[in-house]
């Protein structure tokens, strides 16, 4: 008890004097995931708007192959990104290979589906209610697209946040294309694992208490948007 009880309280000093190790791997942890969320919400809300808004042959098995690739197995997209990063893959002469531009590549195309699914979910609900008022407007695609994005604006912060709550705890994609280096590609689940295999147990339970903080600060961040959606109208 009284090791485990060490440990903690060398954790949270460890927080609590902002250590420079701890601060340069939670911020490039932040750095990466928002940065990947930024890139999917570019990609994932225009897709999810026009699979919402249209209706054309094949919808039902791209909506299907978008809710399939949600479950997508980080280590065999980190596998595919490594794959064409590396020096002898098409994109090797790019040298992203083990570069933070690499796990921001793994990620994106891991929450993009994620994101764009849930976004179309609140889209296509969304753009039912106005349905037959984009028709008696003769509203065109473009516009009624771009209107129902603006409503629902509130919403799709919900999406964006699950899409960063899946990024900032991901290791096994970031661990392959990044390779975990010291001061260069280190986030903080790729820290906590390699700590804890070291026997660094403050450091890895510091990174720990963060994320977790990040997690509860995301599902408050949620329950604050779902409220005030209630408080407009939106749901």
């Amino acid at each position: 008890m009284h090791m485990k009880d060490s440990v903690l309280a060398q954790a949270f000093g460890l927080i609590a004097a902002m250590d420079r190790d701890l601060i340069e791997i939670v911020s490039l942890s932040l750095f990466v995931s928002l940065s990947a969320v930024t890139i999917a919400c570019a990609i994932g809300f225009p897709l999810a708007a026009l699979l919402a808004t249209t209706r054309f042959r094949g919808r039902g098995f791209v909506v299907l192959v978008l809710n399939a690739l949600m479950g997508l197995p980080p280590v065999v997209v980190g596998l595919i990104v490594y794959l064409n990063l590396s020096r002898s893959g098409p994109l090797g002469f790019l040298g992203l290979l083990y570069s933070p531009t690499a796990m921001i590549i793994a990620q994106v195309i891991l929450i993009t589906p994620i994101v764009a699914a849930i976004a179309r979910q609140i889209v296509e609900d969304l753009h039912d209610e106005y349905a037959e008022l984009f028709v008696s407007m003769t509203v065109g695609r473009w516009t009624a697209m771009r209107a129902v994005l603006w409503d629902a604006r509130f919403s799709l912060v919900t999406a964006a946040l699950a899409g960063f709550g899946r990024s900032i705890a991901e290791v096994g994609a970031v661990i392959i294309v990044g390779g975990n280096i010291d001061h260069l590609t280190r986030v903080m689940t790729t820290a906590i694992a390699l700590e804890t295999s070291k026997g660094d147990l403050p450091l890895a339970l510091a990174l720990g208490v963060i994320l977790l903080m990040i997690a509860l600060g995301l599902n408050a961040a949620i329950s604050a948007f779902r409220f005030t959606e209630r408080r407009v109208g939106y749901v």
